[in-house]
């Protein structure tokens, strides 16, 4: 998967996070049209020099690489860097021309290049792509370590040697956290959530074409509505994994196109401070988690010492254990831990609804 570091700016095509769970900058697109298929024969280089100068005079971020994945997907490589160097001097044939100018047309649009290949990596997985389901973005990745990492030293206390790890995870998406824990650790079982039903089966999809069916339950539940039957399903859990809806909802009309036309806003929105998901999470952890269960998260740089002071004054089972940082050193992941042995936990009336 094409990496670049997140201070050189706007990366992964409308995916690369350089603040809060998205990219900044205004969404108006500017108009203009699609260039004609040429009528002779093009190579794949003499397309995506085309391609690239059409999508900078549009405005479309990362113009070069945008083509370069399109163009690599069509010639069945994953990366320009994987293909024989020799295929990308050769004539496209009339329908790889063809294809070529229907994708890269739907690029133009600003439609992120994941969902326009329909597929992207994550970590060592290959994960169908659509809209308007969240595209996981490259420091998720870290929080999947952090998960594991944890759990492949920490074994199951209080039942027998071989009893299995089991983990929840709220806001599924694609399924890349969740299948990506199923992968790593083959004794672990996963229960995920979303509110989307467009996310529910984009990862029950996902997990059949990697054989990982049998170890996940996928629920259509929103934790804000569903909070009585989310806890009636998931019980005694060891970790409980988050990448929640966090930005603030006064950044969402300043997201880049890319995310603001094609993702799903109840995948991004937080509320006006962000924390209005996360909260619900926290509430009802104490009643999901095994003791001394974990809870990890995915924040905006800003939330951590919010969560820990908020916790500690509404979540008395909890414990807030540290703050992790991301690889641009923002702030980026909270663990929490839950203390207490199991006992009845009022829900705040006011995360209900």
């Amino acid at each position: 998967m094409w990496r670049i570091s997140l201070s050189a700016g706007y990366r992964s095509f409308g995916c690369r996070i350089v603040g809060p769970k998205g990219l900044w900058g205004s969404h108006v697109v500017r108009t203009c049209s699609t260039p004609a298929i040429p009528a002779g024969r093009i190579t794949a280089l003499q397309a995506v020099d085309l391609w690239k100068n059409h999508f900078a005079e549009r405005g479309v971020m990362e113009p070069e690489h945008s083509g370069l994945y399109i163009i690599a997907h069509l010639l069945g490589a994953k990366t320009i860097e994987s293909l024989e160097q020799g295929k990308l001097s050769e004539f496209l044939s009339p329908e790889k021309t063809e294809q070529m100018w229907k994708l890269c047309s739907r690029r133009l649009s600003r439609m992120p290049v994941q969902y326009v290949i329909e597929e992207w990596d994550f970590r060592d997985l290959t994960l169908k792509m659509r809209p308007p389901v969240f595209i996981p973005r490259p420091e998720t990745e870290e929080l999947v370590e952090l998960v594991l990492t944890d759990l492949k030293m920490k074994p199951r206390t209080g039942v027998g040697a071989d009893a299995q790890h089991t983990c929840l995870e709220v806001g599924c998406g694609s399924g890349a956290i969740s299948l990506s824990l199923l992968k790593s650790l083959p004794q672990l079982k996963v229960t995920a959530l979303d509110q989307s039903q467009d996310a529910v089966d984009l990862t029950g999809e996902n997990a059949l074409r990697l054989g990982l069916q049998d170890r996940l339950q996928v629920h259509h539940l929103d934790v804000m509505k569903d909070a009585e039957t989310v806890l009636s399903l998931c019980r005694h859990i060891s970790a409980l994994v988050s990448n929640p809806p966090y930005l603030f909802s006064e950044d969402m009309a300043t997201l880049e196109p890319e995310i603001f036309r094609f993702e799903d806003h109840a995948a991004l929105d937080g509320g006006k401070d962000g924390l209005k998901v996360i909260k619900q999470i926290l509430t009802l952890a104490p009643q999901i988690l095994s003791n001394h269960g974990r809870v990890y998260l995915e924040v905006d740089p800003r939330h951590p010492p919010l969560i820990r002071r908020w916790v500690e004054a509404n979540v008395q089972e909890m414990r807030y254990v540290e703050t992790r940082h991301d690889i641009t050193g923002r702030p980026r992941f909270c663990i929490l831990r839950r203390e207490k042995s199991n006992k009845d936990h009022k829900l705040d009336p006011g995360l209900r609804n």
